[in-house]
């Protein structure tokens, strides 16, 4: 077993939950040992022609970890993880959000502006396209195409795309959505926050409620809290000296001064931590994937070994 490998221990946690059978009716290769070529990409950012022998042709590793992007493989994954915790009591929900900036090299650039699910409306059984390498080239999530629909855009840090997350109390990714660079962050507070849903292991909804929400001052827009209000989170943001100013300059009409507990505030460092832990894995720290389906797969596979190793 090699540095970054799954241990016995976390590989009896995944077998259960993996695929049993191929596509078109044929065999995976050992999954285990793929998984170990996607970690060992992940955790180092070499490309995938450089993986080594051990680990088998780098076209199956490639091909896999692209088809379980596509298909939410790896986010059933992680779901299962996570239901597995939240019935053990071991989740915080007292969550905090925030968003990191992540360089895209420039084999990140030159995606198809036609999106990979246009591509190929051949069925399972047609024959691909010369020139093609079968189904991870061809079959893809609908959406996409174009600089824009791939994530990626221009901002004070260069070529970027954002990871939106949500991090629960214990330094965790709960979930997380991906925009081009130069989107804000408080416009996607609700979006990120409805991502939220971890299954319950017996019968029942899925949880997609926080106990609370702790965000900066980015998220402190009268449109977010409104939000959480008509969701019901509690929630804690400081409010902006430009938004005081012009609360008490209308008197009356201003409303309630925010409330904001500077003590419990302090808790949201839990995501910064979380992001930090995510770009110790280089694939994630940046960006490589021309699809940005293919990238939210890197961070998600990032986000379960996080999950499996706390």
């Amino acid at each position: 077993m090699g540095r970054g490998d799954l241990t016995n221990a976390v590989w009896d946690r995944l077998k259960s939950f993996l695929p049993l059978g191929g596509a078109r009716g044929g065999r995976w290769s050992d999954h285990r040992r793929v998984i170990n070529g996607v970690l060992y990409r992940v955790r180092t950012g070499v490309q995938w022609r450089d993986l080594p022998e051990r680990f088998g042709p780098w076209e199956t590793v490639y091909k896999r970890h692209r088809r379980w992007s596509a298909d939410g493989t790896w986010k059933m994954l992680l779901s299962r993880i996570q239901a597995a915790q939240d019935a053990a009591g071991q989740i915080d929900w007292e969550v905090s959000v925030d968003s990191t900036a992540v360089r895209a090299h420039q084999h990140a650039a030159g995606a198809r502006k036609t999106p990979a699910a246009a591509v190929s409306q051949k069925g399972a059984g047609a024959r691909d396209e010369p020139g093609r390498s079968g189904v991870a080239e061809t079959d893809g999530p609908a959406g996409g195409g174009g600089q824009v629909g791939e994530c990626l855009g221009r901002s004070r840090g260069g070529f970027t795309t954002k990871i939106h997350l949500v991090a629960d109390g214990r330094c965790r990714p709960l979930a997380f959505v991906l925009t081009p660079g130069h989107y804000g962050d408080g416009p996607q507070l609700a979006r990120v926050l409805e991502e939220v849903s971890v299954p319950r292991v017996g019968v029942g909804r899925p949880r997609k409620r926080p106990d609370r929400v702790l965000a900066d001052k980015a998220y402190t827009s009268r449109g977010n809290r409104r939000y959480l209000r008509r969701r019901g989170i509690p929630h804690t943001i400081p409010e902006r000296l430009d938004q005081q100013r012009h609360r008490q300059n209308r008197g009356s009409r201003g409303g309630r001064p925010t409330e904001f507990d500077s003590e419990l505030y302090k808790k949201r460092n839990t995501v910064e931590r979380a992001i930090n832990r995510l770009k110790s894995f280089r694939a994630v720290a940046t960006r490589y994937e021309k699809r940005a389906y293919t990238y939210l797969g890197t961070v998600t596979v990032a986000a379960l070994m996080v999950w499996l190793r706390t």
